[in-house]
Parts: structure tokens; sequence; C-alpha cells
């Protein structure tokens, strides 16, 4: 069984970059398409971004496209969420998700594995 840990949230001036990490526990991890989602306070969690096991063809949600850029390292058994020009809107807890079938990966429910989520705020 996978297990997922998100690290590297924080508080940023608008503008600014996080890195998000997340390390997943297990030998499986590599067969895994892996999902980085947020929810902020009376909203339901919303796609960020996705890739499929093999690092290619990554997929992002339009309001992040050229901004937030999604990688894996199989070796390390993580997966990582560069985010640029960061914006208040971006503020919210991320997180990282597996999706064993790599099935609809923009799909919240598709997903069969979550961490607990990092916090990202971002100042005006």
């Amino acid at each position: 069984q996978v297990q997922l840990v998100e690290s590297g949230g924080g508080l940023v001036q608008a503008g600014g970059s996080l890195r998000l990490s997340c390390a997943a526990s297990g030998r499986t991890f590599s067969r895994y398409a892996m999902g980085w989602f947020r929810q902020t306070p009376g909203k339901e969690r919303e796609f960020v971004a996705a890739i499929t096991w093999t690092g290619g063809s990554p997929y992002y949600a339009d309001s992040v496209k050229g901004r937030f850029t999604i990688s894996r390292d199989n070796a390390k058994n993580t997966v990582y969420l560069q985010m640029n020009s960061l914006n208040p809107e971006d503020t919210a807890i991320y997180y990282c998700a597996a999706n064993l079938k790599s099935l609809r990966l923009q799909e919240r429910s598709a997903y069969d594995l979550w961490g607990q989520g990092t916090q990202v705020t971002v100042s005006s």
C-alpha cells in the first residue's frame, strides 16, 4: 500500500514561488499516475495538475497552466509541483493523490490514495 506525505507549503508573497513535494512509501509508486489537487474552505477540492507513471503528458488546470509544473522522480518515489508567479487565488491546502488505473486524471473521484495536505498561503 502506498502512503503519501506532502511537504513544501508555506507563506509566500504574490509573484513568488514554492515547490511542493509528495513522498510516497511503497514499491509500487512508479505504477501510479499522480495528481495534485487543492481546496479552500467552502469549496470542492479542485484539480491542479497530473502526470502519468512514465512522467510524460502532464495535465494542468487552465488556472495554473504556464505557471505550475508537475514532475516526478520514480527513483526517489517523489512527485513535485513547482509553482511560480503565485497569486492570492492560489491560496489553498494542496493535496497529492495516486491514481492506480491512470484514468480520468482530472477527476478527483478517480484517485485511490490521498496525502494529508500542505497549506500554501500567498499574500498580496
